[in-house]
């Protein structure tokens, strides 16, 4: 079978149940990656955008390390350079782990320039409506910074999940490490490594459906001829239901 293309294996591997596993293993890595990455992005976002250098430095320093150092090499160190240091995790552990670190040196960066982009302004007549910092944060920042967060949160999405491939190098058993197996017992090249651009594709076609109606959900105010402007309004709102 592995001279030439087989019709017949395609068909038989496009459904595989092993092929199928590591897709949803593929899929629940991104999403606990996208969601632990984000938590911690959102804590290294603020630390940026603190008065206080003892969290504005740290958090630089992190962001500089993750995002200059490729993800393959801090999985490496994190699944066999720890372990030296009496840290031992399992695959899985190791893997979510370096994505999670990854991703979130990324996602601080969005969000913080989706803060920044948000006029200094109207945090100052939040402050001055009686608003605190946190509830000035969520009732008058986000909402207008999510409109610019969320394209580049779901680019974050549709590039990890074909950035988890990379988890295979710790043999993590998720879509393309499987790919690998099964060509290593069937040598089926092309035809497996096809079967698995089909499962990228879908998954990654799925998720862009998703992401323009988020889009379209945040965006809808904007659309309604709201504007940044119009934020004082929200804050009477607020302020009446309070």
């Amino acid at each position: 079978m592995g001279q030439g293309w087989s019709w017949s294996g395609f068909a038989d591997y496009l459904f595989n149940p092993y092929i199928l596993n590591g897709a949803l293993t593929t899929l629940w890595l991104t999403l606990a990656s996208i969601a632990g990455g984000l938590v911690v992005g959102c804590a290294l976002a603020l630390a940026r955008l603190s008065r206080h250098r003892w969290l504005v430095a740290p958090a630089h320093f992190y962001i500089w390390v993750f995002r200059g150092t490729p993800l393959l090499v801090q999985l490496i160190i994190i699944y066999t350079g720890l372990p030296q240091l009496g840290l031992k995790m399992s695959v899985i552990e190791s893997a979510l782990l370096g994505l999670i670190l990854n991703e979130a040196a990324y996602l601080a960066e969005v969000v913080r320039g989706g803060i920044q982009s948000v006029p200094v302004g109207q945090t100052n007549a939040a402050r001055a409506m009686g608003f605190s910092s946190a509830q000035s944060m969520r009732y008058i920042v986000m909402p207008q910074a999510m409109r610019l967060i969320i394209p580049t949160l779901g680019n974050s999405i549709n590039g990890l999940l074909k950035t988890t491939s990379i988890t295979s190098v710790i043999s993590m058993e998720e879509l393309l490490r499987r790919t690998q197996v099964l060509i290593q017992e069937k040598f089926m090249v092309l035809e497996l490594f096809i079967v698995a651009a089909i499962y990228y594709l879908l998954m990654t076609t799925a998720w862009d459906f998703i992401q323009r109606r988020i889009e379209r959900h945040y965006g809808r105010a904007y659309r309604n001829g709201t504007t940044a402007a119009d934020a004082p309004v929200v804050a009477d709102a607020v302020l009446e239901q309070r």
